[in-house]
């Protein structure tokens, strides 16, 4: 288990702002709804946790950026360093009372993922990782899954609700990995399939049009666990890519160039 004095801020935060979001959990249909969009939707319990999330690693690395899902990018004295946080990933899943939605947390360091932290409050599953540390969950050990034939595997995908002229093109490539896959699984929050992916749950995961704030964490989780994580054409995921393939060594080429033959049909 990663034990970094790093680590221990990301942690500390993670867990402080996790406690609020567990008790509004039980709350929910008394919780105040905005509407940001069609599908997508805000509550008090996103702002709550953010400003937990952005007040702590804000007294712990006073100098460090954000760049936040509600409140978006804080420049910071420290141009090297920032944060980069979704403090209720899975938000519909929340207000419907599903219980699968996390808290991702990840520093950007030198214009890359550094280290990640996601954290599922309700089923109490503490993911982190730190470049060159390894991957953890709770105090085990990750890696990646070792399926090596795409017919056997199981891969995650998402979208969002509001990117309505992109839904032909999903629609098509679910066709199409539904073929070429054991099954597909959409599970609401792209943080924790990335964290599934890093603990082997899933083989491999795609999206499209995804924020910073809803991968960096799990990017840095899933190469820590001896994963892949590219864009759709094979290059290095980067902080301004528009898309992520992640998946094991076996069956990242397959799945990545699978997807991406859809797109160019």
């Amino acid at each position: 288990m990663i034990r970094s004095p790093l680590m221990t801020v990301m942690v500390d935060a993670v867990l402080k702002a996790a406690k609020g979001l567990r008790r509004d959990f039980g709350e929910i249909e008394n919780l105040q709804v905005s509407r940001k969009g069609p599908g997508d939707f805000v509550s008090i319990a996103d702002h709550k946790s953010e400003k937990i999330l952005h007040e702590a690693l804000l007294k712990a690395r006073p100098d460090f950026g954000f760049v936040m899902e509600e409140s978006g990018i804080i420049e910071g004295k420290d141009t090297a360093n920032r944060w980069h946080i979704d403090p209720l990933d899975g938000t519909l899943n929340f207000l419907h009372g599903v219980p699968h939605f996390s808290i991702s947390v990840a520093l950007e360091r030198d214009g890359a993922y550094f280290a990640g932290v996601v954290y599922d409050p309700i089923k109490d599953e503490l993911f982190i990782a730190e470049k060159g540390k390894g991957a953890f969950l709770n105090n085990r050990r990750l890696r990646v899954s070792a399926r090596k034939d795409l017919a056997d595997c199981l891969v995650g995908t998402g979208i969002s609700p509001s990117a309505r002229a992109r839904f032909p093109q999903f629609m098509a490539e679910m066709t199409t990995m539904m073929d070429k896959t054991a099954s597909i699984r959409r599970l609401g929050s792209a943080a924790l399939d990335l964290a599934y992916v890093a603990s082997g749950r899933l083989d491999g995961f795609w999206e499209t049009g995804l924020n910073s704030w809803d991968v960096a964490a799990g990017v840095v989780l899933v190469r820590e666990a001896g994963g892949f994580v590219t864009d759709l054409q094979g290059q290095e995921y980067r902080v301004d890519s528009a898309s992520l393939v992640a998946a094991n060594t076996n069956i990242h080429k397959s799945l990545a160039q699978t997807v991406a033959a859809v797109g160019a049909r």
